[in-house]
């Protein structure tokens, strides 16, 4: 048995050695931490991780339809009608989960584009050429009228206006059925400027009356001096005004421009296109009659992209930025 005294040395001694294993103890946890580390066993019977679907192969899915957006450059509702029938018809042939929108304005279809909130636009030929520029649209068809893929625009007044010329329009208000719209203001816009005219500075005022419909009204009825819109936007209000074509007049044609396009978002998976194009194409060749409604299409023709060069040439020897013609 130990003394008091030998107790007393022996406590220094332990203590000494307890805080030396305990700075080994730490020491071995340190290293160990740091040390590279075993990669666990897999289990033998689990199977390869599935691969990842590519990016958009649900389109057309119901948790992810496919979104068609249209511009109201007629009658809304007509048109809001004839969509859905266009987006119904498309479901049947393809089966995919389709929807179907009605813009407020051809900005509204480009921008939900852009954002991939539409994967369909049908886009008026500065919409898409504007739209192609921002990377946001692919022409796939262009619609066909009178058994033609171009078309004109005019300038439009009363019979009685004494307003002869482009150049009697100084001072004047002047409807046009949208910003973007290509026979109703694009070109209007550059046919002003030709003749001196400023469109934002020498003009009365500038209406927009939301479709080529109503801008014909509108001077029909004396709210605007002249208007602009597709060649023969007259005859689809004969019904309602019977004497349009006396009371108003055409002052000046456009020279031609392409077709209104059916435009798809390049991210769309290819078959995806594809089967939509042939569905579209056949919607052309059974049923015509449900283009006729939406847009007085009579059919609809494959198009690449270059089929818009000549106009993108019209703009370009404007000298104008393509947001100077759109006043934004």
């Amino acid at each position: 048995m130990l003394t008091k005294k030998e107790i007393k040395e022996e406590m220094p001694n332990k203590k000494r050695l307890f805080l030396i294993l305990l700075a080994l103890t730490a020491a071995i946890f340190v290293l160990a931490a740091c040390a590279p580390q075993e990669p666990a066993e897999e289990p033998a019977a689990e199977e390869p991780a599935a691969e990842e679907p590519a990016e958009g192969s649900d389109l057309g899915t119901p948790d992810n339809p496919i979104v068609m957006s249209f511009v109201p450059s007629q009658d809304s509702q007509e048109v809001l009608s004839g969509a859905e029938e266009i987006a119904n018809r498309i479901s049947e042939i393809t089966g995919y989960a389709i929807e179907s929108n009605i813009a407020t304005e051809y900005a509204g279809v480009i921008t939900a584009m852009c954002n991939q909130e539409a994967h369909v636009g049908a886009l008026n030929t500065f919409g898409y050429v504007l739209a192609n520029e921002q990377g946001c649209a692919d022409v796939v068809l262009t619609s066909v009228r009178f058994g033609a893929s171009t078309y004109a625009g005019q300038i439009i007044v009363r019979a009685d206006s004494g307003i002869e010329s482009i150049a009697d329009l100084a001072g004047k208000t002047m409807c046009r059925p949208d910003p973007l719209s290509t026979s109703g203001w694009i070109i209007p816009a550059l046919t002003l400027r030709a003749e001196g005219i400023d469109p934002d500075t020498d003009l009365g005022e500038v209406v927009d009356a939301g479709g080529h419909d109503a801008v014909v009204l509108a001077v029909y009825d004396g709210q605007c001096d002249a208007g602009a819109t597709f060649v023969d936007a007259r005859s689809n209000v004969s019904d309602e005004v019977p004497d349009v074509m006396e009371q108003v007049v055409v002052i000046q044609e456009s020279a031609p421009i392409p077709n209104d396009t059916i435009s798809v978002i390049p991210q769309m998976p290819d078959e995806v296109r594809e089967n939509l194009v042939a569905a579209f194409l056949q919607i052309s060749e059974e049923e015509p009659e449900l283009l006729n409604e939406v847009y007085s299409w009579e059919a609809l023709a494959e198009v690449d992209d270059s089929f818009y060069d000549g106009f993108r040439q019209q703009l370009d020897a404007s000298g104008l930025d393509i947001t100077d013609l759109t006043g934004n």
